[in-house]
């Protein structure tokens, strides 16, 4: 039988009013490790504190991995909304964007 775990895509505010966005099965501890500045390379080391400003969870890796790669596309503005919980801006400002592609 195998063990199910879930995963986690989230998404961090910076010191620099910056937003960072990761994929973790473990948001806690992996928020407590950006906090540590255990990786002096990492994109938050030199960002910190750092806060936690999303999370939602997957059942599936291929879920997680789409949603992150993504949001990591998207503007400040519609990273905002989703921070915001804010459906009807995201996909406000999706629309806008495909209008100004033709």
């Amino acid at each position: 039988m195998k063990l199910f775990k879930l995963l986690y895509v989230y998404i961090l505010r910076c010191s620099d009013n910056s937003y960072y966005i990761g994929i973790t099965n473990n948001p806690d501890l992996r928020l407590e490790q950006h906090k540590a500045g255990i990786n002096k390379d990492s994109y938050t080391y030199s960002r910190r504190p750092v806060e936690m400003v999303y999370c939602e969870s997957f059942d599936k890796y291929e879920d997680a991995l789409n949603w992150e790669t993504q949001i990591k596309k998207w503007s400040r503005k519609k990273k905002e909304a989703l921070i915001n919980d804010n459906w009807d801006e995201i996909k406000r400002l999706s629309n806008f964007k495909n209008r100004n592609k033709e």
